[in-house]
């Protein structure tokens, strides 16, 4: 597929405005990639684990796998050139991504990808507009706002849960006689790098309905990574949400009580594909999944920070520090997307006062069809 050059980056608002005027998707209405007639074929090495039912919540849930190194590459007949929007190239949950490049696994399927750090924000326009063609991020509430808009696009695989032993989460500073079984969050000021409008607002909502307060009690106080836990420690906050591995530096310290973090077992975030990949080249929507699956079946398969040569190896390649890597536990690595997940987000949003009209179903941002056709699944 050949690209389009990065045009400006224009506003969301502006797009979404354009886009009412045209004809947005109806209600109800799936993407090509889900409503088009395709083959599914069955795949060597993906039998009854490579899925499970979306309906499937527990916290318990084994996430799907396939045998190492499958589904087996299905190279495309033409290479195509795609260009994957990502906020940062550091992050643990972005490891798949730049595992599949460094190893080749999107160049077995005749794909030619690019990594571009990008803000959601300014990725978003240029995905719905087929400037870049995926974006690793999550369904914020900005991508809801857009898909609500006339946005065509979709949430089509998974990234990662927690580990039921990681703390990664929401942290409070406790007041004198507080303890951590009950503490009163309403009025706390929260410190948080992306503020209103992350899908952090979902897991927030369930841990704040068992201390007193609730997403509208709170005050956001968006600070950069470096900041977020000096803050909470010299009072600037009292509350914040810490991410993995800076937890570890509370854990433990009378005086702070960790509330609550994202559901295990469930994703909430991963791929997210606009019109490029869902309706104009579907064959390459799949190849993209299929290489980051069989990556997750033949590196992220279970614990993976066991390894420690494999470790040191995920440390150069996110230029992190090895033992600050291993300090914290392996992420479940999950291409699989929960039901219900969007409409969880969407209240939240509703609730934090950014997301606004008729809730959004499942079928216009989510698309489970291209990593059913990967593992070679009839949903």
């Amino acid at each position: 597929m050949r690209r389009r050059p990065y045009g400006a980056v224009v506003a969301v608002g502006a797009l979404l405005a354009s886009a009412a005027c045209a004809s947005p998707a109806g209600e109800g209405t799936a993407s090509k990639a889900g409503t088009q007639t395709r083959t599914i074929r069955p795949v060597t090495g993906c039998a009854a684990p490579s899925w499970t039912a979306p309906s499937d919540l527990s916290p318990t849930r084994r996430p799907a796998r396939c045998a190492p190194g499958t589904p087996a590459p299905r190279p495309l007949s033409e290479s195509r050139e795609l260009t994957i929007a990502t906020g940062t190239l550091s992050a643990e949950y972005v490891a798949p991504l730049q595992v599949a490049l460094d190893k080749g696994e999107f160049k077995k399927e005749g794909l030619d990808v690019t990594l571009k750090v990008l803000p959601t924000p300014d990725a978003l326009p240029l995905l719905a507009k087929g400037d870049i063609d995926a974006l690793w991020a999550a369904p914020e509430a900005a991508v809801m706002n857009g898909v609500h808009g006339g946005f065509d696009i979709r949430w089509v695989a998974g990234n990662f849960s927690p580990a039921p032993t990681s703390k990664s989460g929401l942290w409070v500073r406790l007041k004198d006689g507080e303890s951590a079984d009950r503490v009163a969050m309403a009025g706390r000021k929260l410190g948080t790098m992306i503020g209103k409008g992350s899908v952090i607002a979902y897991p927030m909502e369930k841990a704040l309905e068992k201390h007193g307060g609730g997403l509208d009690e709170i005050q956001y106080q968006q600070l950069g990574s470096a900041d977020v836990l000096t803050a909470l420690q010299n009072g600037g906050v009292d509350s914040a949400w810490l991410l993995d591995p800076v937890w570890r530096r509370v854990d433990g310290t009378p005086g702070y009580a960790f509330l609550g973090g994202q559901p295990p077992g469930e994703p909430l975030g991963g791929l997210l594909y606009g019109p490029s990949l869902l309706n104009d080249d579907v064959d390459a929507g799949v190849a993209l999944v299929r290489a980051y699956i069989r990556t997750v079946n033949t590196y992220f398969a279970a614990d993976y920070k066991k390894n420690a040569t494999f470790v040191t190896y995920l440390a150069r390649l996110l230029r992190s520090d090895a033992k600050i890597l291993a300090s914290t536990p392996s992420l479940r690595m999950d291409w699989e997307i929960r039901a219900g997940t969007t409409d969880r987000l969407q209240s939240a949003y509703r609730a934090q006062g950014v997301f606004e009209g008729d809730p959004l179903p499942e079928s216009r941002t989510v698309d489970r069809s291209l990593y059913a056709e990967a593992v070679g699944h009839r949903p």
